[in-house]
């Protein structure tokens, strides 16, 4: 999150505006198009588990999920991987985070301006 939205002091009357730009933007994002390590644990010969970061099993949450055996059984009820499919192939993953950055940028602008005529 602070990754995204930065360090800085949000006041709460833009809490509305930031849980928005999280649910419209940076979630879908996050869930659908950034890539993540998964671990795969090794166990050596002294017994201790050790965690390997393969690249061929890097893949966005969604695709991990799907990845799971009956993964349709996490799934809230009414929710179907046709629908999240679809959700996943609007746009590419780069169009995913140029919108995201645009959005980021327009929600600091409005901050900024708020805070500026209060001031």
């Amino acid at each position: 999150m602070r990754k995204h939205l930065g360090y800085a002091h949000i006041p709460q009357q833009f809490a509305e505006k930031v849980n928005a730009f999280c649910a419209d933007f940076l979630n879908p994002y996050v869930n659908f198009h950034r890539p993540c390590f998964f671990p795969d644990t090794v166990i050596d010969a002294k017994g201790k588990q050790r965690k390997r970061y393969l690249y061929d099993q890097m893949m966005t949450p969604y695709e991990k999920l799907k990845s799971l055996s009956k993964a349709s059984q996490y799934l809230k009820r009414g929710v179907t991987f046709k629908q999240l499919d679809a959700i996943a192939s609007t746009m590419s993953d780069n169009d995913a985070v140029a919108a995201l950055n645009k959005a980021r940028q327009r929600l600091f602008q409005t901050i900024s301006a708020a805070l500026k005529k209060c001031a």
